[in-house]
């Protein structure tokens, strides 16, 4: 781990969630929680091949309490969720484990969800289901950043949900002059088997995106790597995939040159990151401002 992270343990319901934290050094201006993806771990989020490539020791830096959080059936929850959970399940998993961290850690404003791939689908679930009555036990959700995520498989989705097949190493990783030497040594530990009721959901995704991106309420940006081999993220089906979001403040698509699917473990990793944080000063302001339009 990167100097200032530690591990800690999140309840979340029936299941105990494992986590990395890293803390700034004053008050926190509001509170990043990192999801990763299907078959990863909260550790893709402090990724040890160089110094730049760890998002929790960037963003405690720049002010904010930062959380990787490992997802039901991974970490310590995979003894109590070997099956995994689905979307909805997580939803209400990772809704539990905010308020958990609420009681014990200074949170800020509220909360970003920072998410990654199959993270990403949570991550658009969970805000769905918080645009009814908030809880005020939970931060309020200000915006949500998510990567390697669409809505159409640029893959046959029956072939895709296991994504550590060497055949979608290519697909995970994009070319190998992204990463710095030790990159794939380093991630050996970061990966986990993805749990089986993950891997069944997955290819409903298609037909789920558009339910979960019209209830959305906060600002959204998605990333899209230069070799994202995984969805399709031509322009046709980027101006579609921003329309859904009709109800949200704003929805914009960024491309990440130089990046393969896993950006935060490649030498992109900082820029991309950093274009995350602006992002977030970007709702932080909004916030403080008001309505646009108002006096």
């Amino acid at each position: 781990m990167s100097p200032g992270v530690r591990p800690v343990a999140l309840q979340a319901g029936d299941v105990t969630l494992s986590a990395l934290i890293a803390q700034p050094a004053g008050p926190p201006r509001a509170t990043v929680v990192a999801v990763h993806g299907g078959g990863m771990s909260a550790a893709y989020f402090d990724g040890q091949a160089h110094p730049d490539v760890s998002l929790l020791a960037l963003g405690a830096r720049l002010g904010y309490t930062m959380v990787a959080v490992d997802r039901p059936g991974y970490g310590l929850s995979a003894a109590d969720a070997p099956g995994g959970q689905t979307l909805a399940e997580q939803a209400g998993a990772l809704h539990a484990a905010l308020r958990h961290l609420a009681g014990r850690a200074e949170t800020g404003a509220g909360v970003f969800l920072l998410a990654h791939s199959f993270g990403g689908k949570l991550a658009l679930t969970y805000a769905a289901c918080q645009a009814g009555d908030p809880d005020p036990a939970v931060p309020p959700l200000l915006g949500l950043d998510i990567s390697g995520l669409g809505r159409d498989y640029a893959v046959d989705p029956g072939d895709g949900p296991e994504p550590h097949r060497h055949r979608n190493w290519k697909r995970n990783w994009g070319a190998l002059r992204f990463y710095p030497p030790n990159t794939f040594r380093a991630a050996e530990a970061m990966v986990a088997p993805m749990p089986p009721r993950e891997r069944a959901e997955a290819v409903q995704w298609p037909r789920r995106f558009p339910v979960a991106a019209a209830a959305v309420r906060v600002p959204v940006r998605l990333t899209f790597a230069e070799q994202e081999l995984w969805w399709n993220h031509d322009e046709d089906t980027v101006a579609d995939l921003t329309a859904h979001f009709a109800s949200a403040p704003s929805a914009s698509v960024d491309r990440q040159p130089g990046a393969g699917h896993n950006i935060s473990l490649g030498w992109a990793a900082r820029t991309y990151h950093l274009r995350a944080f602006a992002f977030f000063e970007q709702c932080l302001a909004r916030r403080t401002a008001g309505p646009s339009g108002a006096p």
